[in-house]
């Protein structure tokens, strides 16, 4: 039966990045509806009680993940770049203007393009100005949102609201209360879609 099937993410992240490279056309091909939901990672991780340090304070770590997301990206057959900077907020809040005008799909493969296809520097307003550009926007108005009281209100609201379904880390792919993290599971969400029933 048609469904949805829920993407938690957070651009900072290059795993909900490649993920985001399957899980639109694995949503399409068993019916099910796409839904985003952007998230503050930082503060989803504190959330959880997990006040460890990001891997890119951990140097081993940090080049471990840059040889994995590598291998992923060669899986997947997409292109991964790490980005100049590390400061997603801005255009984390810029999906809720996506939302509003009903462009989310476009928005988030647009950020994607330009911050892990390209590794540009996530925090710029060039690049910002860019996203506007590939969306149609004024890049003055879409900038004035991001660092706008009703953004911030929604992107803590959306934060917690995924807390509140046990969400502790993105990728998270959610069907109802299952839930998968990491896009290391897609085999699982895959397998799972397919097994739902459908109808006749």
């Amino acid at each position: 039966m048609p469904g949805v099937l829920d993407f938690y993410f957070d651009f900072i992240s290059p795993f909900s990045y490649l993920a985001h490279g399957q899980v639109p056309e694995m949503a399409a091909r068993h019916g099910h509806t796409l839904a985003y939901h952007v998230v503050n990672l930082a503060a989803l991780k504190l959330e959880g009680g997990n006040t460890g340090p990001t891997t890119r304070e951990m140097p081993l770590k940090y080049k471990y993940s840059g040889t994995d997301m590598q291998r992923w990206a060669a899986r997947y057959g997409m292109v991964i770049k790490r980005p100049s900077s590390h400061q997603p907020d801005r255009l984390n809040k810029g999906a809720f203007l996506a939302a509003d005008r009903g462009v989310m799909a476009d928005y988030v493969a647009q950020v994607w393009r330009r911050v892990w296809g390209e590794g540009g520097d996530m925090a710029s307003d060039e690049l910002m100005r860019g996203v506007a550009a590939d969306m149609g926007w004024d890049a003055d108005d879409y900038l004035a949102f991001t660092v706008s009281g009703d953004a911030e209100a929604r992107y803590q609201a959306s934060t917690v609201a995924a807390h509140g379904r046990g969400v502790f880390g993105v990728p998270t792919m959610m069907v109802g209360e299952e839930m998968w993290w990491g896009n290391d599971r897609l085999d699982f969400v895959e397998d799972y879609l397919g097994a739902a029933p459908t109808d006749g």
